[in-house]
């Protein structure tokens, strides 16, 4: 992708939108980028929690909306990852406190002035009035789906929205898939996403404990050694335009041979 303004979004809540922000904003900086991730949830703040940031929080995003404090000093730099940071939503106000236009210059700035390569927003869920602003100043997107038919249909909306705000770039990644089911018929396959939704995936992850631990502790998972942490990985590669195969998992059947059949995976 292109976009260096990326919103990360879904049609329903708790498919993974938030650990997907946290991992490929991480993934993306340890791939040499400069990277910010914004959460855009106000209200119900989890971006810092995942990130295991919440404690040096002092200042968030709706304070630098409103000027009380310099955008420089609500940004959070990750330790572990020298050119990852963060731009905290508030835990306090309500999405009625974001006004699009003047977070659209909030982004700008990022980009302009403090030389950030790549900005990834984590949205709210659904279709309300923090979408619209998560999603203004967005160049391109990514919408985070599970492989089953309410989040799909979800999807299906949210994709429509994005197109109809000239957003330029959608990619999906398809989030905690599991083989064994897709094989078995239990599970939509990639094919089946890609006929409902007619977007390319760019990344696939699947169902993994390591995700549930690595939340819980404040690590994203691409810091770490897990099979999700990988895949997060890989797709940051192929956001930065990288040719990066799908690797085999336990089935050679069903979602994987369709997925290499359609996008020359190895």
């Amino acid at each position: 992708m292109n976009a260096k303004v990326i919103v990360v979004t879904s049609g329903k809540g708790g498919v993974g939108k938030t650990t997907t922000t946290a991992n490929i904003g991480a993934a993306l900086a340890k791939l040499g980028e400069k990277v910010v991730v914004i959460d855009v949830d106000v209200g119900l703040r989890n971006l810092d929690v995942v990130m295991g940031l919440e404690s040096r929080v002092v200042f968030d995003l709706v304070d630098v909306l409103e000027g009380k404090c310099r955008l420089s000093q609500a940004v959070i730099r990750d330790k572990r990852v020298e050119t990852l940071y963060l731009l905290p939503a508030s835990q306090t106000r309500d999405k009625d406190a974001l006004d699009p236009e003047v977070f659209k210059d909030v982004v700008r700035q990022l980009i302009e002035d403090e030389g950030f390569d790549r900005v990834l927003i984590d949205s709210p869920a659904g279709i309300e009035s923090g979408f619209k602003t998560a999603a203004a100043p967005a160049q391109g997107a990514l919408v985070v789906v599970n492989p089953e038919v309410s989040s799909v249909r979800d999807a299906d909306r949210i994709i429509g929205l994005l197109e109809a705000q000239q957003v330029r770039e959608i990619r999906l990644v398809i989030n905690r898939l599991r083989p064994k089911m897709v094989a078995s018929g239990n599970m939509l396959s990639e094919a089946d996403i890609l006929e409902i939704l007619g977007v390319k995936p760019i990344g696939i992850i699947p169902e993994d404990d390591g995700i549930l631990v690595s939340t819980n502790v404040g690590e994203p998972a691409v810091l770490g050694k897990t099979q999700a942490g990988q895949a997060f990985m890989d797709t940051a590669r192929r956001l930065k335009g990288q040719d990066v195969p799908y690797p085999k998992l336990e089935q050679d059947k069903g979602f994987w041979a369709i997925w290499r059949r359609l996008f020359g995976g190895a």
